[in-house]
């Protein structure tokens, strides 16, 4: 039932992610990079929500379909933050930096290496 859930709710992400940019394109054609900024600012602030207030037990499904499904397809960053700060909550500080400091390295890394690999 959860992977329903998620898939629902990523599906809704991505309902309100192309509004947003449609209707970015749609009153200036150049505003459409603030659209992609809002919906990764929105994303994340409901992800920094739900690490933080979805947290008894019962929440933990509820914070996947949250955090995974809808912020999950309404960006491109919100898990980003949300993961450190869920194990930041839960006591794994030295995680949490290492997520924090790698992730940006890593995916750098990642896209090199995406735009090396047809040459």
């Amino acid at each position: 039932m959860t992977l329903f859930l998620v898939s629902m709710a990523g599906a809704l992400g991505c309902i309100v992610r192309y509004l947003l940019e449609y209707l970015a394109r749609s009153r200036h054609p150049t505003s459409r990079p603030w659209a992609t900024v809002a919906a990764n600012a929105l994303g994340c602030g409901v992800a920094g929500w739900a690490s933080y207030r979805l947290t008894g037990v019962l929440d933990t499904n509820l914070r996947t379909v949250v955090i995974t499904g809808f912020c999950g397809g309404l960006t491109t960053f919100s898990s980003a933050f949300a993961i450190p700060a869920i194990l930041a909550r839960e006591h794994h500080v030295k995680y949490s930096i290492a997520l924090v400091a790698m992730t940006p390295v890593l995916c750098i890394v990642a896209f090199v290496v995406g735009v090396n690999l047809g040459h």
